[in-house]
C-alpha cells in the first residue's frame, strides 16, 4: 500500500483549524483536521452540482454564474463543459493557498480550466459578491463546506440561514438557481430554502458514478423569467 504523504497546509479563514494537502501515488486528499472535504477520486457529486445547475439556465444568454469554493475544480471543470463560449464564472475562494495546489501540485487535476477566458478567481468571501450586486448572477453553486453548516468557516452558516438565502435569491436574476452540496439530507435546510421563496428540488447523487457515498444536491429556483 502506499502511504499518504502531505504536501503543505493552511489555515482555514478564521485562523482556528488547519486544511492539508495530501498525495498518495496519483490521488490527492484535501482533509479538515480528521475529516476528509475531498478527493480526486470521487468527483461525481460535484460534477452534478454544476451539471444540475447549467441545465435549469439552459437557454440563458450570456449567463453568470457564482462558485463558492475551488477545491479540486471538479464543478468548475464540469460547468465550464457545459456552457459557451459567451458564459463567464467566477470562483469565490477565501484560502490562497487552495489555489495555490491547483496551479501547483494538482496542476494536472485542473487541466489548465484556471485560465480559460471565461474565469476569474476572487480571493474573498462568497457571500460578499452575493451581497455586492442584486440581481447579478443567473446561478450560484455553493460547495464551501460539507453542507449547510459552516464547518470549514464558521461565518459560512450565515449563507445558509433564512437571511443569507434571501440575499442569494435577491442576488439572481429572475429563474435564476442556487445549488447547494451537501454530504447528507438536512430537512431544516430544505425548509429554510422554501421560507425563502426558492421552489425546491432535492436531488440525491452519487460520490463517484452509480457507487460511493449518497450526497444531496439542493436545486432552489428563484421563480420564473
Amino acid at each position: 500500500m502506499i502511504p499518504w504523504v502531505q504536501l503543505d497546509s493552511a489555515k482555514t479563514p478564521d485562523g482556528t483549524q488547519e486544511l492539508r494537502l495530501k498525495r498518495r501515488g496519483s490521488e490527492f486528499s484535501i482533509m479538515l483536521g480528521t475529516n476528509e472535504l475531498m478527493n480526486s477520486r470521487l468527483s461525481g457529486s460535484e460534477e452534478a452540482l454544476a451539471k444540475l445547475s447549467c441545465q435549469k439556465i439552459a437557454g440563458h444568454r450570456r449567463p453568470r454564474i457564482l462558485i463558492g469554493g475551488l477545491g479540486m475544480g471538479f464543478t468548475l471543470r464540469a460547468a465550464l463543459a457545459e456552457l459557451g463560449n459567451d458564459a463567464s464564472i467566477v470562483v469565490a475562494e477565501l484560502v490562497p493557498a487552495v489555489v495555490a495546489w491547483a496551479r501547483g501540485p494538482m496542476t494536472e487535476i485542473f487541466g489548465g480550466c484556471l485560465d480559460d477566458p471565461r474565469v476569474i478567481i476572487h480571493g474573498t468571501d462568497v457571500g460578499q459578491l452575493i451581497q455586492s450586486d442584486p440581481a447579478a448572477w443567473d446561478a450560484i453553486l455553493l460547495d464551501v463546506d460539507n453542507g449547510p453548516e459552516g464547518i470549514v468557516h464558521k461565518s459560512n452558516n450565515a449563507l445558509y440561514s433564512l437571511q443569507g438565502l434571501g440575499a442569494a435569491r435577491a442576488a439572481l436574476k429572475p429563474g435564476g438557481v442556487l445549488a447547494v452540496w451537501s454530504q447528507g439530507p438536512d430537512s431544516d435546510f430544505t425548509r429554510r430554502l422554501k421560507r425563502a421563496g426558492f421552489a425546491v428540488e432535492e436531488v440525491n447523487t452519487r460520490a463517484n458514478g452509480k457507487r460511493g457515498a449518497r450526497h444531496v444536491i439542493w436545486i432552489a429556483t428563484n421563480g420564473s423569467r
